[in-house]
């Protein structure tokens, strides 16, 4: 129970660790969305008949006339981009300090070694999440050899340096994936908000030809316009969201794939080096 408590709690990473209330990243986003819609591209000097708002005289009043799915489409947008910096900042933290290959191919000369104290000096100096299981695997490793294991057989013993990285990891884990899930969503949630203001906008069109049993050709180039910014807008938040998913997934795997590896590593050194009577 002892050896549990202690390998079950490494020390956290320092710095920066991600923002656990993405609740109020996408409230903030809004805020500006609407607003920036409202203030700067509903702005009359953005249309050539001024308040009326009818006509735009620049790309900034067009995309005012995409109507109100457009600031949805962009709160969207700017909480994907809010949420990756958000992950590079606390990824970079959680890698630590160092190069991460350099790291593990220091810690694994180390142990082969049968240097602990130079892989736990590594592990300080390093930082971040990996250094924190590591040591973690460490401590536990020097447990296994200490007095009050001693009753235990040599695969128990393995065992418990296993699990005690395990825990470690798993404790890990929330901070490196936090938010991930939010952005998945939002690559598909993009698409489909832009798809409905692309229905919306031809809704428009089609109510306009059949209008007085003729076309209006403004409300009809209206209804186009606001089908294909909302369609524009909504692939491209889509495409952000994609880029941004894939790109973090990518670094949490590789981060857990070393983690493997130096648990693996720590684990096989001890049953290299200790016999059953052990």
């Amino acid at each position: 129970m002892a050896t549990t408590q202690k390998t079950a709690s490494p020390k956290k990473s320092e710095g920066f660790q991600g923002v656990r209330g993405a609740f109020w990243i996408i409230v903030v986003c809004g805020i500006i969305a609407f607003t920036l819609f409202n203030l700067w591209f509903g702005n009359p000097m953005h249309f050539q008949d001024g308040l009326a708002k009818t006509t735009p005289a620049d790309v900034w009043g067009t995309i005012f006339k995409g109507g109100v799915i457009v600031p949805v489409i962009h709160t969207l947008l700017l909480s994907v981009l809010a949420m990756s910096i958000e992950r590079s900042l606390a990824l970079k933290t959680a890698f630590g300090k160092g190069s991460l290959p350099k790291f593990v191919a220091n810690i694994k000369a180390a142990l082969n070694a049968n240097d602990f104290a130079k892989a736990q000096q590594l592990c300080d100096k390093q930082k971040g999440s990996v250094a924190n299981v590591v040591s973690a695997s460490l401590n536990a490793y020097k447990e296994m050899e200490s007095g009050a294991n001693a009753t235990l057989k040599k695969s128990q013993k393995v065992s418990k340096i296993q699990q005690a990285h395990e825990e470690a990891t798993q404790l890990e884990m929330p901070t490196l994936t936090m938010n991930l899930p939010i952005v998945a969503t939002i690559v598909t949630l993009g698409t489909l908000t832009g798809l409905l203001g692309t229905v919306v906008g031809m809704i428009r069109s089609f109510s306009a030809l059949s209008a007085g049993g003729g076309a209006d050709s403004a409300a009809l180039s209206a209804g186009i316009s606001e089908a294909l910014i909302n369609t524009a807008f909504g692939i491209g938040t889509s495409w952000c969201a994609v880029v941004s998913y894939n790109y973090f997934t990518n670094k949490v795997d590789k981060l857990t794939y070393a983690l493997d590896e130096v648990g693996y590593s720590i684990a096989q050194t001890y049953e290299a080096n200790h016999t059953e009577e052990a």
